[in-house]
């Protein structure tokens, strides 16, 4: 059968790709994992057309990997299997700003950079922030969360309904715009960290908040890891409203000074961010300070000025750029895991020492505000050595996060580099899993080898 010629029947043959530069561009992510190249790329430009392609797949048992931005970390995007690369970045139009009930409509394909910039206008903005430019619908598929959760919550958190379309062409809603309900079986739950294993997500509808007064950010550096994630808690249980709370260890922190030619003490440090009314910052800043003098402070630095903030949050926002441009012959592992608050400190420690074990140049960041931590890490993946160093690295911070309550990922999700984690974690949990996947997508046509066997 001639795939591209049945696409076309429905779909315009020039949204239907097998161009070498097309396919090169779909068969890999942001990760380290291998590229696998699509038999074809299809670019659907409505829900209707999404149908049609689902169809006519499931029909004829052609895998689809949904793709957004490919800036995913696990190996989502990655059509191992061939098949269709179903690219939904045409799928980008804001349709609907809900001021008054504080929600939006958008398209899958729409990036948050570009929804939050169209936002401004309204006076509002959308809070999940991944860190790198991501589709909406691709970061719905991985649950996506980032350096604002401990404050506006993941990307579940904030879905009050979503379009999608199931393997057999049939299209549903997960819910409604009411900002709750009682009703039926929790599905944007459930297609919200799917993976485009159970269904391509084609429109969403999601909260979104009025842009703050004011915000001040700051940042603290500290002796050692165990008293700046103590000082965390103690932050966090004192009911300050802190918007954004991340950790940059002291090699991360050695980075910035030699690529930013800043000179930051390269000791642990925690960036913080509050946001809200100025009188009420400007008590929240005092009270901070409070908090934080019976811990061992190397140096505060609290910063209100929007120029100078932006300086302040350099240090984490382009610290994986950093890293790159130190080994550029390198591919980066990135990995991440989430643990309860108290078990932080130790598994920061644990993961440290992990890393000096491995002797690959790696760091250690996080959202310790909801205790979630990365390792970025240079590797050559062409070298035997530093391979299994850095496989052995990944598996030592995996075990340890499930060991003590923690889930192998907090906020990357599974796809292909966390799958083997997924019994150890869930266990028989996993089963109902496999049903459910099983009961939707019987041809296992939806993302084949991610997630959910």
């Amino acid at each position: 059968m001639d795939i591209v010629k049945e696409l076309s029947k429905f779909i315009h043959p020039g949204r239907v790709s097998t161009a070498a530069a097309v396919i090169s561009q779909h068969n890999h992510d942001a990760s380290y994992h291998p590229a696998a190249d699509p038999d074809v790329v299809v670019f659907p430009e409505s829900t209707k057309e999404v149908s049609e392609i689902l169809a006519f797949a499931n029909q004829y048992g052609i895998p689809i990997t949904p793709f957004g931005k490919g800036s995913s970390l696990e190996g989502h995007a990655i059509p191992y299997k061939g098949g269709i690369s179903l690219d939904l970045g045409l799928m980008n139009e804001l349709k609907t700003v809900g001021d008054k009930d504080g929600f939006i409509i958008a398209g899958a394909g729409l990036t948050q950079f570009k929804l939050n910039d169209a936002l401004k206008k309204h006076g509002l903005f959308f809070s999940v922030d991944p860190g790198a430019e991501a589709t909406l619908g691709g970061m719905a598929g991985t649950n996506a969360s980032g350096s604002y959760t401990v404050k506006y919550g993941t990307m579940r958190d904030n879905i009050l309904d979503m379009e999608v379309v199931l393997p057999s062409g049939e299209i549903i809603h997960t819910g409604s715009k009411a900002l709750k309900s009682s009703s039926g079986l929790h599905l944007s739950g459930l297609f919200a960290g799917s993976e485009g294993t159970l269904g391509i997500i084609t429109e969403l509808t999601l909260r979104v908040y009025p842009i703050p007064e004011a915000t001040v950010a700051a940042r603290a550096v500290f002796h050692d890891f165990d008293e700046a994630v103590a000082a965390v808690v103690r932050l966090r249980t004192a009911g300050l409203d802190l918007a954004r709370i991340e950790f940059v260890d002291a090699a991360s922190v050695a980075h910035v000074n030699h690529f930013a030619n800043t000179s930051y003490v390269e000791q642990p440090t925690i960036f913080f961010e509050l946001n809200g009314e100025a009188e009420h910052l400007e008590h929240q800043l005092r009270r901070m300070g409070e908090l934080l003098r019976p811990f061992n402070v190397v140096e505060f630095l609290a910063e209100t000025d929007k120029a100078a903030q932006e300086h302040l949050w350099d240090a984490r926002h382009n610290l994986a750029y950093y890293y790159i441009k130190g080994a550029p012959e390198k591919q980066m592992l990135v990995t991440d895991v989430c643990l309860p608050i108290s078990e932080l400190a130790e598994a920061i420690l644990q993961a440290r020492q992990a890393v000096d074990q491995s002797g690959l140049e790696a760091g250690i960041v996080g959202h310790v505000g909801d205790g979630n931590f990365h390792i970025i890490a240079m590797v050559d993946f062409a070298d035997e050595r530093e391979k299994a160093a850095a496989k052995q690295l990944h598996k030592a911070v995996v075990d340890y996060a499930l060991a003590h309550d923690g889930t192998c990922t907090g906020e990357h999700g599974v796809g292909v580099g966390k799958k083997v984690y997924q019994p150890m974690e869930h266990g028989a949990a996993y089963d109902v899993m496999r049903t459910i996947k099983q009961a939707i997508d019987p041809r296992g046509i939806m993302n084949p080898g991610k997630l959910i066997d």
